[in-house]
C-alpha cells in the first residue's frame, strides 16, 4: 500500500524561495544553494514550502510503504539550519569532530550560523549522506 506523499518535489524558483527567506537566513541560504550543488553537480528543487533538495530517492519498507523524498539538501529555519544527511550515524563522527558548533538527529544536522562550521567538513558529510543513501535505496538526480 503506498500513500499519498504530503511533500512533493517542484522546480525551485530561485528569486521568489530567496524572498521568501528569512533575510538574517539569506546569505547562508545562498551559499548553500552553490555548495550543495557543487557537491552534488545536481539542480535544487522545492520539497514543501521551505525544504531545497538535491537529488531524490525512492524507497520501500517491507511493510509495503513507500514513496521518495530528498536525497540530501536543507532548510533555513528562524532558529537554526537544517541540513539533511540520510547517513550511517558512527562512520560520521570523525567528520563530525572536524565540523564545529552543530547538534545531530536521525537524519538531520542542526547549524546556528553557517560561518562557524567548516565547510571542507560539511562537502565531506554531505557526500557520506550521498553515498550511505545510495545503498540502500535508489537515488536519482531529479
Amino acid at each position: 500500500m503506498t500513500s499519498e506523499a504530503k511533500t512533493r518535489s517542484a522546480p525551485l524558483d530561485r528569486e521568489a524561495w530567496l524572498a521568501g527567506v528569512d533575510p538574517k537566513r539569506r546569505a547562508e541560504a545562498e551559499r548553500l544553494l552553490v555548495l550543495f550543488g557543487e557537491v552534488t553537480g545536481w539542480e535544487p528543487r522545492l520539497w514543501g514550502p521551505s525544504m531545497v533538495g538535491f537529488g531524490r530517492y525512492e524507497y520501500r519498507y517491507e511493510s509495503g510503504h513507500g514513496g521518495e523524498s530528498l536525497a540530501t539538501g536543507f532548510s533555513p529555519r528562524k532558529a537554526e539550519l537544517s541540513i539533511y544527511l540520510m547517513a550511517g550515524g558512527e562512520t560520521l563522527a570523525p567528520i563530525l569532530a572536524r565540523l564545529g558548533p552543530h547538534r545531530m538527529a536521525k537524519a538531520c544536522l542542526y547549524l546556528k550560523r553557517l560561518e562557524a562550521v567548516d565547510e571542507g567538513a560539511l562537502r565531506e558529510l554531505i557526500r557520506a549522506g550521498l553515498e550511505h543513501l545510495g545503498r540502500l535505496w535508489p537515488v536519482h538526480p531529479v
